[in-house]
């Protein structure tokens, strides 16, 4: 199972190249993979079917005793089962669909595949944790699906209803997941229920749960976003709405139901809300004129039907849910798809302009009438045996369990609603209408588009005709109950009864309902949940942008001066409270940190005085470089490389940014600003200092940190602490800190290009740059024209002669590669000596600094002439891969493996896998100084020689 779902998850990753060369014949290579995954599963449950639980685990935070734990029982077979088969006839159907050259095809397919991995890895997770990751994976892969086609407003607008609300349910979720893990002492989900934990807390926790699952399953209160969300492309609906995400939430209580069930409120809740949803889901599908929204409330519908019979929490009940949702989905995913045809094909959904289509596409009629009897539950479908069960069984437990009867009525009435809108659909999509102005069917589609829709018709055909083959299946979902057999007749019964008379009553309203005119006065749109949603944002939005007008003045020094105030307080308030001063001081460890200090403390208060921006900036680097010399003086070489590299890559920056800043600082503040600033600045370097030393003093045992340099070498096989730990015991931490330099490198480059994020910097090819070095190397024309100097850079005969350096050329040129074989070094022998892949980086980085500074922005292209964000992106691909990794061969996240090269003479050489992880950060910092040159040097560049060419233009134009 983790095999598989690894498989899925590269799929999503390398898809898009594919299909960028490929088109759309890719979503037929997908839809035969899910097809692979649907025959393995099926493989997988024979087992199952008969009893036996698969489980597989691997370490994930063993000291938390967490694990990533995959469990395959009756239940997740039948969802996987679904998200599988169900996704590979979307993608089929998706194949014909689409077409060749659409906007972001390549992104809609990885992200489908995507959302389908996860979606697998929710209903076979078995670890609360885990299934909540794969939970919000959904979420956030659903956003994108729904908001496939960014031009449409209204496709944002929904994608962000519905992330908003998922999410927000999903939150409340995690908390009780935490909350029954901490109770029951485990967070394996199949433990809590089976061990389920009562109290107050429990209670609590269970209808945090329940509040995740109703929003994801869009029951009353939050079925509002669900209708939205039609906004999507045909098969999203298809998939998402009716086969895969909906259904999670629904998953999710029939999971916890077994043991929560006798809950106080638990039933009532469940019951209750899907009976609201259910009624109020029909009579809003019987009032759309937009076919594909009344499939839409058609679904929220029947998603309060499922909820409301698996929250009977009745093991019989939860069977006939279980076969109710396989029944919904088989029928509902060919509904929608037929809608996208019929959409491709007149341009229009709205029923009052269709007309005709039965006549003119009969095949696609007849599929559709066949889905549409199925959802209804007309025999021979397996919608009519599911839904017979679902009466069956509640009829049977109504005594047991008082809230089956209110379901039962409900069903019953609600079901008849199906029926009706259910002939609204066909009449609306197929039927002729003497009203109606155009009857002709704008564009065939491709024959082939109706296999997809004809496999789900033809499974809940099958499923019922042979229902009593499949009733084994469903059966082993409550082994310890005994429900009544699926089965398409078991003889004259109350059950049949309310079949016979849904049928009917839903017939008689059919020719009501089927019309062109409102049938149904609406409901004002004031008192429904999606206005109290748009309420509520507003009310958000303009709250925040109060809250915005009140601390974001725009004023650096008030942004700073508030973080300083609160760290006084806080720390200052700390120290009155508990301080423990030490018993003894040690004011200096070495002479020479005396003159280092004594530097720092004059270039600070120069600092405070400077009137040119430079200078201030140059000021503030030495106070930089003096720490580092400290940490060097105190046996720290790595720290102090460091920050001498930092430092110097922050003093550039400053320089490229102050270009487009006044040279000197603006008028002088007052003498009560600066007095405030000036007690601001002291008591927060009295308050630090006074904290440093008393955390000293605090000090009762030994640290933890001598133990580090074994821990190293034992855990990471490197004599280079700082090193090992960033790499390897404190990966994760690293990780993170690389996704902050990725965000940091977008931020400033958002803050600075006009149009476009692409990298467009001018480059060369390898051949003009071979050629014009030796075009440079033969030219000697006129030796005293500045313009006839020798190039020693690859874009020399792009340099402005007038602000040429021959001498800062030269001394690049015979440095730059010296400097990037340092890099490596530093990279290399990082894991025992002092460098590592951060260092190296800065380093890589420092050398493209300087071909910069010799040859502007045509040396930077020429330099590097691959794009800076997708070298960012590889390294940190590569730093999470080689962090998943080690989980592939049963080792834990990040686990490091080694092997001792000897090289005889040459000594032995150590590889240790985490060097790959310190690539992965060589490329990101390397990646990221290249995007702040190409948006703070190159581009503000360009910026200044388009405002240079226009003053001159103006002047010509004025002479």
């Amino acid at each position: 199972m983790m095999s598989v779902l690894l498989v899925l998850a590269l799929s999503a990753l390398l898809i898009h190249p594919v299909m960028q060369r490929f088109g759309r014949r890719t979503f037929i290579a997908l839809a035969a993979l899910l097809a692979v995954v649907f025959l393995v599963f099926i493989w997988l449950a024979q087992p199952v079917f008969s009893g036996t639980v698969l489980t597989e685990s691997v370490p994930w935070i063993p000291q938390l005793g967490m694990t990533l734990t995959l469990r395959l029982d009756a239940v997740s077979a039948i969802f996987a089962l679904l998200v599988t088969g169900a996704g590979s006839l979307v993608l089929l159907y998706c194949a014909q669909y689409f077409e060749d050259g659409e906007a972001g095809l390549p992104r809609f397919a990885a992200v489908f595949m995507g959302f389908a991995t996860s979606m697998l890895g929710l209903v076979l997770a078995d670890d609360v944790y885990l299934l909540f990751i794969f939970w919000e994976g959904t979420t956030v892969f659903s956003f994108l699906l729904i908001g496939h086609v960014t031009r449409l407003r209204t496709a944002n607008a929904a994608a962000l209803q519905a992330l908003m609300v998922t999410v927000l349910g999903g939150l409340a979720m995690l908390v009780g997941f935490v909350l029954l893990a901490q109770l029951a002492g485990t967070s394996r989900l199949s433990e809590i229920v089976a061990e389920a934990p009562r109290g107050p807390v429990a209670t609590v926790a269970v209808f945090l749960v329940l509040a995740g699952a109703l929003s994801k399953s869009a029951i009353f209160p939050f079925h509002f976003w669900l209708p939205g969300a039609m906004a999507a492309p045909t098969p999203v609906s298809a998939y998402l709405h009716a086969a895969a995400m909906v259904k999670a939430g629904v998953y999710l209580v029939a999971r916890i139901s077994p043991g929560f069930g006798d809950v106080a409120g638990y039933r009532e809740t469940l019951v209750i809300l899907g009976a609201i949803t259910m009624i109020n889901g029909g009579v809003r599908a019987l009032k759309q004129f937009d076919i594909k929204l009344i499939v839409a409330h058609g679904t929220v519908s029947q998603l309060g039907l499922l909820v409301m019979v698996i929250g009977v929490a009745d093991p019989r009940a939860s069977f006939a849910g279980l076969a109710l949702l396989i029944a919904h989905a088989l029928a509902k995913a060919p509904l929608f798809l037929a809608v996208g045809i019929i959409d491709h094909s007149t341009g229009t959904r709205d029923l009052r302009k269709l007309c005709g289509l039965g006549r003119r596409m009969p095949v696609l009629a007849l599929i559709t009438t066949f889905a549409a009897a199925s959802m209804a539950g007309l025999p021979p479908f397996f919608g009519f045996v599911a839904k017979e069960s679902a009466f069956t069984e509640l009829l049977a437990i109504r005594d047991e369990r008082p809230i089956a009867a209110l379901a039962f009525a409900v069903a019953v009435v609600g079901s008849m609603l199906t029926v009706a809108y259910m002939g609204r659909f066909i009449w609306g999509a197929f039927a002729d209408k003497p009203d109606t102005a155009a009857c002709a069917v704008i564009h065939r589609p491709r024959w082939s588009i109706c296999i997809a829709p004809a496999a789900f018709v033809l499974a809940t055909l099958l499923g019922g005709i042979l229902a009593r083959s499949v009733d084994r299946i469903f059966q082993a979902t409550v082994p310890a109950a005994d429900p009544e057999h699926l089965a398409l007749w078991h003889g004259l019964s109350a059950a049949l009864g309310a079949s016979v008379a849904v049928i009917v009553v839903g017939a008689i309203l059919i020719p009501i309902v089927s019309r062109t005119t409102v049938v149904l006065r609406p409901i004002p749109e004031r008192f429904s949940a999606s206005h109290a949603y748009w309420v509520l944002t507003h009310w958000l939005d303009s709250l925040a942008v109060r809250v915005t007008s009140l601390t974001q003045r725009g004023s650096l020094p008030f942004y700073l001066a508030v973080i300083l105030l609160v760290t006084l307080g806080t720390l200052g308030g700390t120290l009155i409270v508990v301080a423990e001063w030490p018993s003894r001081v040690e004011w200096v460890a070495t002479p020479i940190e005396v003159p280092i200090a004594l530097i720092m403390i004059v270039a600070a208060v120069f600092s405070l005085r400077a009137r040119t921006r430079f200078q201030a900036v140059v000021l503030v680097g030495v106070t930089g470089f003096g720490m580092s010399a400290i940490f060097a003086t105190h046996g720290a070489p790595d720290l102090a490389l460091t920050q001498a590299l930092v430092e110097t890559v922050t003093l550039i920056a400053f320089v490229l940014v102050i270009r487009r800043l006044p040279q000197r600082f603006g008028t002088r503040h007052p003498l009560r600003v600066r007095w405030i600033r000036a007690i601001i600045g002291v008591g927060v370097g009295l308050v630090l200092g006074a904290f440093a030393v008393v955390a000293l003093g605090s000090r009762i045992a030994e640290p933890i940190s001598l133990e580090l340099p074994g821990l190293a070498y034992a855990g990471g096989h490197g004599a280079n602490t700082v090193n090992v730990m960033l790499v390897d015991v404190r990966g994760w931490d690293t990780m993170g800190e690389l996704s902050v330099i990725l965000a940091a490198a977008t931020g400033v480059a958002s803050l600075v290009f006009l149009r476009t994020r692409a990298d467009l910097r001018p480059k060369l090819s390898r051949r003009e740059a071979r050629t014009q070095a030796r075009e440079h190397l033969m030219r000697i024309a006129d030796p005293d024209h500045p313009a006839s100097r020798l190039s020693w850079l690859l874009a020399g005969r792009h340099l402005n002669p007038a602000r040429r350096s021959i001498l800062l050329e030269v001394v690049v040129r015979l440095i730059f590669h010296a400097l990037i074989i340092l890099s490596i070094y530093l990279l290399l022998t990082g894991h025992n000596t002092p460098g590592g892949g951060f260092a190296g980086g800065l380093v890589a980085g420092l050398a493209l600094v300087a071909r910069y500074l010799a040859g502007g922005r045509y040396e930077l292209g020429a330099t590097v002439p691959l794009d800076a964000g997708r070298i960012l992106g590889v390294g940190l691909a590569l730093a999470v891969s080689m962090a998943l990794l080690p989980m592939a061969f049963g080792q834990s996240a990040l686990a490091s493996a080694w092997i001792d090269l000897d090289l005889g003479v040459f000594g032995t050489v150590p590889l240790v896998t985490s060097t790959l992880f310190d690539v992965g950060v060589y490329l990101v910092v390397f990646g990221l100084i290249l995007d702040v040159l190409r948006s703070l040097g190159a581009e503000i560049d360009e910026h200044e020689e388009a405002e240079v060419a226009s003053f001159e233009e103006e002047e010509v134009g004025a002479r």
